[in-house]
């Protein structure tokens, strides 16, 4: 064992304890150099939970979800023990490692949680090089999207044409290109299968002087898109970069129960976008380009407006629900960001308040039939408009139950029957005409079919 291994492991100390030095003052004692390495963890695997990450035991990271790292963790050099443990409604389930890892000094190591859950696995990058001039930048390319084939990536300025361009390079899952050094400014990423199909193409991306960065191809989940987006590492930070086409997924749900037929117009346009939705049905997922909207709802067939919304920011890869609510005379718009990532090990359920009779409420998720008089509730005192989140449940056959806040008195029960790698949206709506029983706009996979 040398010096470096008794410092790493705390065991230096009691040697020199043990050791008879020459007391003549004149000889300083020279302490050994400790170096240091970098560590940092990064979710990659697409329809895995989020994850913590042990390091000899302890937790380094907590809760870090799809697309998220940790930051770049500065540790002595020598051996350690990592570990990535699923965070699942039953109880954490490792599903990497235990994994010893011996870390140099003066290298930075990338550990990539890749592939989907069910062949997750760990992909380790070291790097020993930094960048040479603070006026260029420095790129490193990961595949870390195992369902894609090998393809040719092209960076090269935003208005090129790549026919008959040699690419960067050509890589499969798991392989890096690079690195490489450019001037800062603006480029244009693009990739192609081997027969120069284009699948993905980032537009006008720009790079900033003394960056070191490190680019992943990670898979995508919403339907339609690219097949892959790029997550840019750039020390603890991570940047998103969709297919400059993949736009934005929006969807309208009428919620306002005294309110008539309406139609959805969108930036003055002369056509509307949505005709006669009536309460309490929803228009699914319409695809637009990313931008501002001016939103407008009118009355079926009229120019009459219920509601205006003015430059509503959609963003590329987003997708989102808006939903009309209250009572006509006071009718306006929810708008809430959805997140349609599939989670293999859970079901993922949001609760949405969506009556304007209710008042606060109570919600209970129990098993189906069961009496709440003696439960507590899953949430307190949800307030009209506001939202769970997306909630983990473990797969299973359960009632919702909504009471007004404090009491046990049931003015919603919902049974459902939750998969794994489902996703459910529910909300709470008033009774047609604000005269009958409140109900529930089921949205996702309590969808009505």
């Amino acid at each position: 064992m040398n010096i470096r291994t008794l410092a790493a492991v705390g065991l230096l100390p009691l040697v020199l304890a043990g050791c008879p030095f020459d007391d003549d003052d004149d000889d300083p004692i020279v302490e050994p150099e400790v170096l240091t390495t970098s560590v940092r963890v990064f979710h990659a695997s697409p329809d895995a939970p989020a994850v913590n990450v042990l390091v000899n035991g302890s937790a380094a990271a907590a809760g870090l979800d799809y697309a998220q790292s940790t930051g770049v963790l500065t540790l002595d050099e020598g051996t350690y023990t990592v570990a990535v443990e699923g965070i699942v409604p039953s109880g954490n389930v490792t599903v990497i490692g235990p994994v010893d890892l011996d870390l140099v000094g003066d290298t930075h190591y990338d550990v990539i949680a890749a592939n989907g859950v069910a062949d997750i696995e760990p992909i380790v990058i070291s790097d020993t090089g930094s960048l040479s001039d603070a006026s260029l930048v420095r790129v490193r390319v990961a595949h870390l999207a195992a369902a894609a084939p090998s393809v040719n990536v092209f960076v090269t300025a935003p208005s090129d044409d790549i026919t008959g361009l040699d690419p960067l390079g050509t890589f499969s899952f798991g392989e890096l290109l690079g690195p490489v050094e450019v001037a800062a400014g603006d480029y244009r990423i693009r990739v192609t299968l081997e027969d120069d199909t284009l699948v993905y193409d980032s537009g006008t991306v720009s790079l900033a002087a003394g960056k070191d960065l490190l680019v992943g191809a990670i898979p995508t989940f919403r339907a339609n898109d690219a097949p892959i987006k790029l997550a840019v590492l750039d020390a603890d930070a991570v940047a998103i970069i969709h297919d400059q086409n993949d736009g934005a997924n929006l969807r309208v749900v009428h919620d306002s129960a005294d309110a008539p037929a309406v139609d959805v117009y969108l930036n003055d346009s002369a056509t509307p976008a949505i005709e006669d939705l009536e309460f309490p049905n929803v228009v699914g997922y319409v695809n637009l380009a990313a931008g501002d909207y001016d939103i407008e709802v009118t009355a079926a067939n009229t120019t009459s407006a219920v509601i205006n919304a003015d430059a509503v920011a959609l963003e590329n890869g987003a997708s989102y629900t808006v939903i009309a609510l209250n009572q006509l005379a006071d009718i306006e718009p929810l708008l809430l960001a959805d997140n349609e990532r599939s989670v293999a090990t859970e079901a993922r359920v949001r609760l949405i308040h969506g009556s304007s009779l209710a008042g606060n409420v109570d919600i209970y998720v129990v098993e189906q039939m069961a009496d709440i008089s003696m439960a507590s509730p899953a949430f307190s005192d949800i307030p009209f408009k506001a939202d769970t989140g997306y909630v983990s449940l473990a797969a299973g056959e359960y009632d919702v139950v909504i009471t007004p806040q404090g009491t046990t008195t049931e003015a919603i029960r919902v049974s459902v029957n939750l998969l794994n790698g489902g996703i459910y949206t529910a909300i709470a709506r008033d009774g047609v005409g604000l005269t009958t029983p409140l109900g529930v706009i089921g949205l996702d996979g309590l969808a009505p079919i």
